[in-house]
């Protein structure tokens, strides 16, 4: 397998489907977020200890290639498979699970006071900007919802994790004198 193909040399790259397009256009920045998102969990993962978490956040890297292809097909009959609701219930069900284990702090939190914790929740702050980005592009394209309801809900499992994972936190108390 050639990794150099010289077909981007001149600022274009191909989408799953084939289409040529710009590698600045936000189609591109969308799934290229999610790749971003993927290897920030991914180098999470070597801080977390506990296997059934580790296992769940491996689960969701495997995911994020289909949210990935979804963004980066304009023809949706060539996807092999697609997010589902069933996908985002998985999600809350393991938010639920996890909220169950420990006090939710009622403040904002200063994040990552662990190494775990703290690649966690730049991941998390990885998967707001993917959002944002799929929103963007929804401005222009047709983006199947349940794929931004999933990254919205991706981002509070995240979140989540992190606080489980989270070794002490400090919270932030506004005063609102």
């Amino acid at each position: 397998m050639i990794i150099y193909t010289k077909t981007g040399d001149k600022g274009e790259t191909s989408l799953y489907d084939n289409k040529r397009v710009s590698k600045d256009s936000a189609r591109v920045e969308s799934y290229g977020t999610i790749d971003e998102l993927n290897s920030a969990i991914g180098l999470a993962k070597n801080f977390i200890e506990d296997k059934e978490v580790y296992d769940f956040l491996n689960s969701v890297q495997r995911k994020l290639f289909d949210v990935a292809a979804q963004l980066a097909t304009e023809d949706e009959t060539k996807l092999k498979v697609k997010i589902v609701e069933e996908d985002v219930e998985k999600l809350e069900k393991y938010i639920d699970k996890l909220l169950e284990k420990f006090k939710k702090p009622d403040h904002f939190i200063i994040p990552g006071c662990g190494k775990a914790s703290g690649f966690l929740h730049l991941a998390r702050t990885i998967c707001r900007r993917a959002e944002r980005r799929i929103i963007t592009l929804s401005k222009i394209a047709r983006i199947d919802p349940m794929v931004i309801k999933y990254v919205n809900r991706l981002s509070d499992v995240l979140y989540t994790v992190a606080r489980y994972v989270e070794e002490c936190y400090e919270e932030v108390v506004f005063d609102k004198k």
